[in-house]
């Protein structure tokens, strides 16, 4: 079976937990898009793992990681990486497999990404500053360097002096110090003996398994509504996040695709500017804040708090035609006597649909809300929905039957044992 897990809201749901309940029994388990500015934390045994480019899946002993070329790489993280994994005893040596096709993000790149902000000045997009957008850039005006390059340091070494020179010149013009050429050469020389090893054909390895009927586990790097396309842009990620950028980030074919998970969290939240409807600013935001650790994997920025909004949830699960959905932190919503959930949105009195705004709708739209009754139960060890307090029984059917999908897996923990399978 080929799955795949995508995030329904604006990133941080909780799909590095799902990715691994899942890989139990995976055998391959791919990263198709973004890069390090997407972080996925795991809980094993007490211990916790945070991943930014290798798939989450990778924990367990039969599943292969796939760094598909979809994906845009920061050597530097990537090393850190999988030495944090053979720090563990974990030899990536069969496991983890990475595509000479993967653009890098390079130290210019990271330079720019905060040229571009402080051009911005009080326009700041609130980017996580990894260099992810300015690697896209390159990518598509064909200034990209790849692994591929990275293959032959002779002509790596060359492609890289001459963006780097054109790249310093912009750098300096928004008061940013320009890399040094020769200095961060040396560096990515040593970083490139370290991944070598791992580079191989991955259109062909996957294309086999999908022959061989080998289970396939697709892991989406963030949510729906920072799609590059389909989010209230420039608010968004540079990536495409939807099923769709399955076909271009792997080369597997979208109808291989049998199950497709959606994680929606039991409310919103996420980092960086642009509009969320249905954001809060009170007592209750600090509360979920602070029980549910609201701090960005990648940045330790505090994450924005709002109400659950399905109007926006539904819209990504028709866009990435989802079969099943799992919920998580519902568990950090216990002890409030009142859960709001936004059904749709309302601009100057009409009715308008999420598809229909962009950045400006969204920041002026009133949610339209159905409140319901909460629960102070703690349910962290509950594992039969039926034993879950009533009021938090009705709040996942009332999510179910909103969004027309069926609800497969409630979290209600962050550790990997703590869920309850429907």
């Amino acid at each position: 079976m080929v799955s795949l897990v995508i995030g329904t809201q604006w990133g941080d749901e909780g799909k590095g937990k799902i990715v691994d309940l899942l890989s139990k029994e995976t055998d391959f388990v791919v990263r198709f898009h973004g890069g390090n500015n997407a972080g996925h934390s795991i809980i094993v045994d007490g211990k916790k793992y945070a991943f930014h480019l290798i798939p989450s899946g990778i924990l367990h002993p039969q599943a292969i990681g796939v760094i598909a070329n979809g994906v845009i790489l920061d050597l530097e993280v990537l090393v850190s990486e999988i030495q944090m994994l053979a720090n563990e005893q974990i030899d990536l040596s069969k496991k983890l497999i990475i595509s000479p096709r993967c653009h890098l993000i390079l130290p210019y790149h990271k330079a720019l990404d905060l040229a571009y902000e402080n051009a911005r000045g009080k326009e700041k997009l609130g980017t996580t500053g990894r260099g992810i957008g300015p690697a896209l850039a390159d990518k598509v005006s064909y200034n990209g360097i790849r692994i591929y390059e990275l293959l032959d340091w002779k002509n790596f070494e060359e492609k890289f002096k001459f963006q780097a020179k054109i790249k310093n010149e912009i750098i300096k013009t928004f008061n940013v110090k320009p890399i040094e050429i020769s200095k961060e050469l040396k560096k990515l020389k040593s970083l490139r003996e370290i991944i070598l090893p791992f580079i191989k054909d991955t259109y062909e390895i996957l294309q086999k398994a999908v022959t061989e009927k080998k289970n396939i586990l697709l892991e989406g790097a963030h949510g729906v509504m920072l799609d590059i396309d389909f989010s209230p842009y420039p608010y968004s990620t540079g990536s495409n996040v939807i099923t769709g950028a399955v076909n271009t980030g792997t080369g597997i074919a979208i109808k291989s695709i049998e199950q497709v998970w959606g994680v929606v969290k039991a409310y919103t939240s996420r980092v960086g500017g642009g509009p969320i409807p249905t954001e809060i600013f009170d007592k209750t935001a600090e509360q979920i804040r602070e029980v549910g650790h609201e701090y960005g994997t990648t940045t330790g920025r505090p994450r924005r708090i709002g109400w659950l909004d399905l109007e926006a949830t539904k819209f990504a699960c028709q866009i990435s035609d989802i079969t099943d959905l799992a919920i998580t932190k519902i568990d950090i919503l216990s002890g409030l006597k009142k859960i709001k959930i936004c059904m749709g949105y309302k601009l100057n009195g009409k009715s308008i649909s999420y598809s229909s705004c962009g950045y400006n709708e969204l920041a002026k739209l009133t949610p339209v809300y159905m409140e319901l009754p909460g629960w102070n139960e703690d349910i962290t060890k509950v594992r039969e929905f039926k034993h879950l307090p009533k009021t938090c029984q009705d709040y996942i059917k009332f999510i179910e039957k909103f969004l027309g999908v069926k609800i497969s897996i409630v979290s209600v923990g962050p550790a990997r044992e703590e869920y309850i399978k429907l």
